[in-house]
């Protein structure tokens, strides 16, 4: 499974000759939707999960090219941030959540080459996200270049500071065991404190149950921006109830709508609160993500669809969208639902794509 994953990033189509990776594949459409950086951001983890599975130097090759646009293609030397794609001119969006994820993504490559490019990168990244994105009241989530202007919130959740942005504040964590950057460290614990505080009230958070589905996406990037805490006695009880109040609503919002992606991230959290002891593995909701997950991965002759994992469901209609996210967050589940099975140590945090 993982290594059908990994053919279908090299082979479909959605990882480009320039090393960028486009956002998803419209099966319906038979086309790509843009280069997205954040994408790029996620596939050069997960590219470099399949490399250290399988040990095929292609997955790697496939990763640095990735990492290498990053650096030498979405990063604007002249603002000095990642834009959320490429830029118009100089008109533009840059999100505080993408930036982290390019961030880990390029530690990600420095932790197996020692490449000071992917290193220097990371290290401007978080810097820009001290820099532009923390407001005096919270995270910024959406800026609008080239002034770098904070955009008003609105309320769906990807437009408006919450617990989700712990995710990204994670690459501040990163950076500062790398570097000993106290300002990382600070940003990061300024992060979880806000986290912590608005987590309880991120759900439900709209009445429209499909909306819901989507923040349990968002919530779930909470959960694993609480991994490196789990030590902490009042992150390890937020993590533990908040696994329990995302099992619940998957499951109630599932005949509705269900996203690929939260049934491999809900596995995934399960697991690794299980290897650090805190949560008891309920084992029939695991074995019940675990399967959804892997309902969603496609086999085909089309090279653009096998392998792949599809977005989501609803109403038990699969939907036309092959999305790198969705196969990165089931094909990374799936593999650890595996070591979990055989008695193999669980991943480390850093390994989290």
């Amino acid at each position: 499974m993982i290594k059908a994953a990994g053919h279908w990033f090299l082979r479909s189509g959605i990882l480009e000759a320039s090393g960028g990776v486009a956002r998803y594949y419209l099966s319906d459409a038979k086309q790509n939707l843009p280069i997205s950086h954040e994408i790029t951001g996620y596939a050069i983890s997960a590219l470099l999960f399949v490399h250290e599975r399988t040990a095929e130097s292609v997955y790697l090759e496939a990763a640095l090219r990735a990492a290498r646009y990053l650096t030498r293609s979405a990063w604007n030397e002249t603002l000095g941030i990642f834009p959320f794609e490429r830029l118009d001119g100089s008109k533009g969006l840059a999100y505080f959540f993408d930036s982290g994820i390019m961030a880990r993504g390029l530690l990600a490559a420095w932790r197996v080459t020692r490449e000071t490019e992917f290193r220097d990168a990371a290290i401007a990244a978080g810097r820009s996200m001290l820099a532009h994105f923390v407001g005096s009241e919270a995270i910024h989530p959406i800026l609008a270049l080239p002034q770098k202007q904070p955009l008003a919130w609105e309320a769906r959740w990807s437009a408006s500071p919450g617990c989700y942005q712990l995710k990204s504040a994670m690459a501040w964590l990163d950076l500062f065991e790398e570097t000993g950057e106290g300002a990382f460290l600070r940003a990061y614990e300024s992060a979880l404190l806000a986290a912590l505080a608005s987590a309880h009230a991120f759900l439900p958070g709209d009445p429209d149950r499909q909306r819901v589905m989507d923040r349990l996406h968002a919530f779930s990037y909470f959960l694993e921006g609480l991994l490196p805490v789990l030590d902490r006695p009042e992150c390890a009880a937020a993590f533990s109830k908040g696994v329990e109040r995302a099992g619940q609503c998957l499951r109630e919002i599932a005949p509705l709508f269900l996203r690929s992606d939260v049934c491999g991230q809900l596995l995934r959290v399960r697991l690794m609160g299980e290897a650090a002891g805190i949560l008891p593995l309920d084992l029939p909701a695991a074995e019940h993500e675990a399967a959804q997950a892997a309902s969603f991965q496609l086999s085909s002759e089309d090279p653009r669809l096998d392998g792949g994992f599809l977005f989501g469901r609803k109403n038990g209609q699969d939907m036309p969208f092959v999305n790198p996210v969705s196969t990165a967050f089931c094909a990374q589940a799936l593999a650890m639902w595996g070591d979990r099975q055989a008695g193999r140590a669980m991943i480390s945090r850093h390994a989290l794509v």
